[in-house]
């Protein structure tokens, strides 16, 4: 019966979602292809998950016969694998380690109608991935050289890069980079600027506690650095004819608000857009200068700036000063999700928020209780 047995289905997908099978998978695929070991980072942990996360919630896709969504994904992460260096072969040693790991997870159940279903969905996913990366012309990644570092708080740098060759995004996507500092370990970033045809591009980052890749581009970021960015992800924007739009951005989530705005301000005509800025201390407001210039020529955009606390800490004097000028709205203080239902329901808005995943998710359930419609509320995919 293949991908229409649902039974089957249901027992590779709780295989799938075992840290056994994972740990096994890459341990064989490791030692079938010793050179798949060379893509991967040292530390797995980060990559096991994201794999056992995405393999469970695509066999759940295939079970409930829904295959846009699943369609996509895949052909996006082949193009993307691109970058990694993965080559033809290396899909042959997936598709053989996936089965046989499979098969050995489950051998006390293990038989025709499991074998043609595995057999049936492992080759649907790799099939995907294999011929999206193979139809592929375009380059793989872009380098570019640290033009500027600016460290603007005591956890945010503005990096300022010149790409070798010019990267195409629509504003408001995201990429995926990779420092000197930590070779194979790529992260997401926004640019906080739209495209650039000389090849420029910025990015606002906040060291993470315990976050090693964003604490290294903050703390160790020099001007002549080159690093690595894959193609662009993503599809967060604003529909010109929509109505009119809500932004909700936490510290560094400003970035795709920022290119996005800066891209409708080409335009003489947008719909009005609310953006909140919202970050912990006052001092942390580290881009209130420019959203107050492009606001104080385009009286489309309003900006209310949101701090969790009134008062700044000790060490905000060693930073330049981020008091709101004059023709901004008052700052606020509180938590993001309270200050923005505080001045309504917004549930006639585009709406996007942008930030950490808790604050994404507290900022649109609170939304969603003033009558959002929660189908209507874009963000970023959420880590966890």
């Amino acid at each position: 019966m293949g991908l229409d047995d649902g039974d089957a289905l249901r027992t590779l997908r709780t295989a799938l979602d075992s840290e056994e099978f994972v740990r096994r998978f890459y341990t064989r695929w490791f030692a079938v292809d010793r050179s798949v070991g060379d893509l991967f980072p040292p530390d797995m942990d980060r990559q096991r998950t994201v794999f056992a996360r995405a393999m469970t919630w695509l066999l759940g896709e295939i079970i409930e016969q829904r295959a846009e969504e699943p369609v996509a994904f895949l052909a996006q992460l082949g193009r993307d694998h691109r970058k990694y260096g993965v080559t033809q072969a290396h899909y042959d040693s997936l598709q053989d380690a996936l089965t046989t790991t499979l098969r050995s997870q489950l051998i006390d159940r293990w038989d025709d109608r499991l074998a043609d279903t595995a057999d049936a969905a492992i080759s649907l996913i790799v099939g995907i991935m294999r011929g999206a990366a193979d139809a592929e012309q375009g380059p793989p990644f872009r380098d570019g050289t640290v033009v500027e570092h600016h460290r603007v708080t005591r956890d945010v740098s503005v990096i300022r890069l010149r790409l070798d060759e010019p990267l195409p995004f629509h504003a408001g996507q995201y990429v995926t980079v990779q420092v000197p500092q930590w070779p194979r370990r790529w992260r997401c970033l926004s640019p906080s600027i739209p495209a650039d045809p000389d090849g420029g591009i910025e990015f606002h980052v906040r060291s993470v506690p315990g976050g090693t890749v964003s604490t290294a581009i903050v703390g160790e970021t020099a001007v002549g650095d080159r690093w690595r960015l894959s193609n662009p992800h993503g599809a967060l924007h604003v529909d010109r004819g929509g109505g009119d739009v809500l932004m909700v951005a936490g510290s560094t989530g400003l970035a795709p608000l920022r290119s996005i705005i800066l891209d409708l301000s080409r335009f003489g005509v947008n719909p009005r857009v609310h953006l909140f800025f919202g970050a912990r201390y006052p001092c942390d407001l580290y881009d209130l200068r420019t959203l107050w210039q492009v606001a104080s020529q385009h009286p489309w955009l309003s900006v209310t700036p949101v701090s969790e606390y009134s008062t700044n800490p000790p060490w905000a004097g060693d930073y330049p000063a981020v008091d709101p000028p004059r023709g901004l709205h008052v700052r606020q203080t509180g938590l993001l999700p309270d200050v923005v239902t505080r001045y309504g329901g917004w549930g006639d808005r585009q709406i996007l928020i942008c930030g950490g995943p808790r604050m994404v998710a507290a900022t649109k359930a609170a939304l969603v209780a003033k009558g959002a419609d929660p189908h209507g509320i874009q963000h970023d995919p959420l880590a966890g």
